[in-house]
């Protein structure tokens, strides 16, 4: 029969062998991506889910005016319609009201 101590032993014994195995198996693991992100040219960027569109430089400038309001509120046209057009448009009026014209 073992005795606790013979057991804590080998309890510790392969908690050891374990953590080698583990840390073996990282590394292996870890070379083993860098060489499949090296062939197929993967960067961090793609692995953390940035899409290309994403990592260029946003314009500094917003888009021009493409509709104006009677109380001088503008709206480029993109994105959802503003409160201010929506309003209007509810109540009869046509977007090309608004239209600036070029």
């Amino acid at each position: 029969m073992s005795s606790l101590i013979d057991i804590q032993n080998q309890i510790a014994e392969l908690q050891a062998r374990a953590q080698e195995i583990k840390t073996r198996e990282f590394n292996e693991k870890v070379a083993m991506i860098k060489e499949t992100m090296l062939a197929y040219g993967i960067s961090v960027e793609d692995l953390q889910g940035k899409s290309a569109k994403e990592t260029k430089a946003k314009s500094s400038s917003p888009a021009p005016a493409k509709y104006t309001g009677p109380n001088g509120e503008s709206w480029s046209g993109r994105g959802l319609m503003p409160r201010w057009l929506a309003t209007l448009v509810k109540d009869g009026h046509s977007r090309e009201e608004y239209l600036i014209a070029k």
